[in-house]
């Protein structure tokens, strides 16, 4: 029988026990943790800290909305692995009271499927996909250089004959000074809980995850860094394959002890991902990434090739910001972004 990997992959996190041990693994609704954006996909998969008013980046942290993307449109679209689709959309706008807020829709649709029995004979087709609506709200204290901001996210999922309804709370808080062009943010991710599970009396918990990022603008040359540190809640983010065996001393036979500085800096490594954004004119931008983590779970034995890390570019063209990303995974493929933006305002004359 031949059904898709990344779907089996999402039956088996949604049947598991719930585990804080192992992130990314053990609780539904990962399709959350995915990054939706092409620019934020070609910066290594995760973007915190820059407020130049793209609604795409806000979408990843609710203070990053401004007063700047009132009636702005951010549109997005994931070819993923074995025909999986993903995509966004959303609109800004600015609350004369004060503040900001915005509305989004996320989908993750997994196709169509041959359902089977247990000898395998063919019963017919099932489909599965999972979305969550988004409200977000931000506002500026103290100064106009920081600002907080919170997501409610309305979470469904449905897998065959099973569903599940969910509801969760991204609270962000962001300090942008634009003379330095320095940002400091930190997100607190998925807060909340799992009201109808897909099988009475096996209530899951959510992808929690806690993130702080920074990014800087070097003053005499056009280009920004960013660094993420994402899982602040748990350190070690590796995986001890139980079937692995342990290396030995090819003379003495001997187990080898893992270095500590070594295993350390794995361990670090494992949290960051780290991105540079370069204009090349006022109206284009590259944009390359690195996603440590991503390329030790994607090892194929001793080859690595491209996984972990991503590239991408943003162009600016007349009313309308379009951008490409493109995220490798596995040696034999990668992921492809395409980003839409644009300011509905922009269309009426003033």
């Amino acid at each position: 029988m031949k059904v898709k990997l990344v779907t089996l992959f999402s039956l088996t996190i949604i049947f598991s026990s719930p585990s804080y041990s192992q992130p990314g693994g053990n609780t539904p609704y990962q399709f959350l943790n995915l990054p939706i954006s092409a620019r934020v996909t070609a910066l290594g998969g995760n973007l915190i800290s820059v407020r130049d008013n793209d609604l795409n980046v806000a979408l990843h942290n609710p203070s990053l909305l401004t007063d700047s993307m009132n009636n702005n449109v951010a549109l997005s679209f994931i070819n993923y692995f074995a025909g999986v689709k993903y995509g966004y959309a959303a609109l800004g706008k600015h609350l004369k009271k004060g503040g900001n807020c915005s509305a989004g829709l996320y989908y993750l649709d997994y196709g169509k499927m041959k359902q089977t029995d247990a000898t395998g004979d063919v019963l017919g087709v099932f489909g599965a996909n999972e979305l969550s609506f988004n409200l977000s709200y931000a506002h500026s204290v103290i100064d106009s250089n920081f600002s907080i901001g919170v997501d409610l996210k309305t979470i469904y999922s449905a897998m065959d004959s099973y569903t599940s309804l969910a509801t969760a709370l991204d609270f962000g808080a962001t300090y942008y000074n634009p003379k330095t062009n320095f940002g400091l943010a930190a997100v607190v991710k998925n807060v909340g809980r799992q009201w109808i599970s897909y099988r009475d009396g096996n209530r899951e918990s959510l992808p929690f995850e806690i993130q702080l990022g920074t990014s800087y603008k070097l003053k005499k040359f056009p280009l920004r860094l960013s660094i993420v540190y994402q899982n602040i809640e748990k350190w070690d983010l590796t995986y001890n394959d139980p079937t692995a065996p342990y290396p030995r001393d090819p003379a003495t036979g001997e187990i080898i002890q893992e270095n500590k500085y070594k295993a350390f800096g794995d361990k670090l490594m494992r949290h960051l991902v780290i991105g540079g954004e370069f204009a090349i004119t006022k109206n284009l931008f590259a944009r390359v990434g690195f996603n440590y983590k991503r390329r030790e779970e994607f090892k194929s034995g001793a080859s690595v090739g491209f996984a972990g890390i991503t590239y991408g570019l943003g162009l600016k063209l007349y009313k309308f910001h379009l951008s490409y990303g493109r995220a490798n995974y596995l040696l034999a493929g990668a992921t492809n972004t395409v980003s839409l933006s644009f300011d509905i305002n922009s269309f009426y004359s003033r």
